[in-house]
């Protein structure tokens, strides 16, 4: 009997319930630590673009790609705060005299951040 191509470039399989099934592994692919960011767009990828998450996971770079995502977020999220902050006037003086205008202005900038970096990166 002649092989098939699959068993010619050396694959295997394996019986199944009376059906052959091929031994099909992934390739090899560095564990990384991935992010809050990098998470929330391999979600994003798994429900609204899954051939592009298929494509990445098969081919073994999903894990780079989704440490890339993080840390270009990451980077964005740290610049846009700075920015933000310098725009808007809040310092250190700000904090030691009034801790709860400083907390509140804070928090909505850290808001507005993360609504960008969600709608321009992770989304």
């Amino acid at each position: 009997m002649t092989k098939s191509l699959f068993e010619q470039l050396g694959g295997t399989y394996h019986e199944e319930n009376g059906y052959l099934i091929p031994d099909l592994k992934l390739p090899k692919e560095e564990e990384q630590p991935i992010g809050i960011w990098g998470q929330r767009h391999a979600e994003y990828l798994k429900q609204y673009n899954k051939v592009t998450y298929t494509n990445l996971l098969t081919s073994g770079r999903l894990s780079t790609y989704l440490t890339k995502i993080d840390e270009q977020a990451h980077e964005q999220f740290e610049r846009l705060m700075e920015d933000m902050k310098q725009a808007q006037g809040i310092t250190e003086e700000l904090k030691t005299e009034n801790s709860l205008e400083w907390t509140g202005r804070m928090n909505n900038i850290r808001n507005c951040v993360m609504e960008i970096i969600n709608s321009e990166i992770v989304l």
